[in-house]
């Protein structure tokens, strides 16, 4: 796509296991050299979302210039725009002169959101809000998009869903290890080590539901949420308080796959073919090779956000490097 071509994954000689990989890097990236200024954007139901402004090594985004592009980064499950991973592809993205800004999803970031609407895998409006407000705030300045995880999930869909719209407000998309199909990802992250990584999903999203309790037990099987081993489980109690009968119906419609036909925005797909949270042969090709727009690079190790390259003593980050490359040779 316009010439670019993915540099190849070297992973860390020993540490190929997925589980290392994704666990591994979770641990060594860092924030350093990663300054935020918060603003809170109000939505017309009431609420807000946070963004995180990200100023990079002392240099703020007037340092840079009032027309220099900017990316808009998408967390994953439970995450936040400081997490780690964010942080890195903010450096990334400030190496080649592009300023970045991360989107909190409702609940995340630190606050909770003031109503019972809460983020989930399909939930794009507070992404068009955002996008929207951007291209207000920064008029004629090119925007890219990028998103990690369920991130990248609800990229894929907001792309889909907008199509040809976003031609002249959209020039660039990457999404790092998104999920295709939620059911079959489901059905992986009930067993095995998919099971302890989705049982520390749960604790967190468990006790969001306990701080909104009393609040949504008009649409939510409370004592069914709490008694929940697996995301599934929690994932039929929870659907009906986004509009979803259950948990298949929320599947059904919010997996990305679905929307890949109709995306009209230069995109990045980037998933290691051993991502722990995901069934090996949920990958939708022919779908991916028939869109002209979709540019995909399959690894055979890297985890689930992962993707360590480099050595115990300099671990360097192939993916969220792999996205700066792809988003700046065509912003600039």
């Amino acid at each position: 796509m316009n010439g670019f071509s993915l540099e190849p994954f070297r992973p860390v000689r020993g540490l190929r296991n997925p589980h290392v990989q994704t666990i591994l890097a979770d641990v060594v990236r860092s924030e350093e050299g990663v300054s935020f200024r918060r603003m809170a954007l109000e939505t017309p139901d009431g609420d807000f979302v946070l963004l995180d402004f990200a100023d990079v090594n002392g240099r703020s985004w007037a340092e840079l210039g009032e027309k220099t592009p900017i990316v808009l980064a998408l967390h994953g499950l439970e995450g936040s725009a400081q997490r780690s991973y964010m942080c890195e592809l903010y450096r990334q993205l400030a190496q080649r002169g592009i300023r970045a800004v991360g989107m909190n999803f409702r609940s995340c970031g630190g606050v909770m959101n003031r109503t019972t609407t809460f983020y989930h895998a399909g939930a794009t409006a507070d992404v068009a809000l955002v996008h929207e407000w951007l291209q207000t705030q920064f008029p004629n300045v090119p925007l890219g998009l990028v998103g990690f995880s369920l991130g990248g999930n609800i990229l894929l869909k907001y792309l889909g869903e907008q199509g040809n719209r976003l031609v002249n407000r959209l020039e660039t998309a990457v999404a790092i290890s998104p999920p295709f199909n939620l059911a079959l990802d489901a059905q992986r992250l009930e067993r095995g080590m998919g099971l302890l990584y989705a049982r520390r999903l749960l604790r967190k999203l468990k006790q969001k539901a306990r701080q909104k309790a009393p609040e949504i037990a008009a649409k939510v099987d409370l004592e069914r949420l709490f008694r929940a081993r697996t995301l599934r489980e929690f994932d039929d109690a929870w659907a009906p308080l986004h509009g979803f009968r259950n948990a298949a119906d929320y599947y059904h419609q919010c997996s990305s796959g679905r929307f890949l036909t109709s995306i009209c925005t230069p995109t990045l797909i980037l998933r290691a073919l051993d991502d722990p949270f995901f069934m090996p042969d949920n990958i939708p090709h022919g779908e991916i090779i028939a869109n002209p727009h979709i540019c995909v690079g399959l690894t055979a190790h890297g985890g689930h956000v992962g993707f360590l390259e480099g050595h115990p003593h300099r671990f360097q980050f192939w993916a969220e490097r792999q996205a700066a490359r792809f988003v700046a040779q065509i912003l600039s």
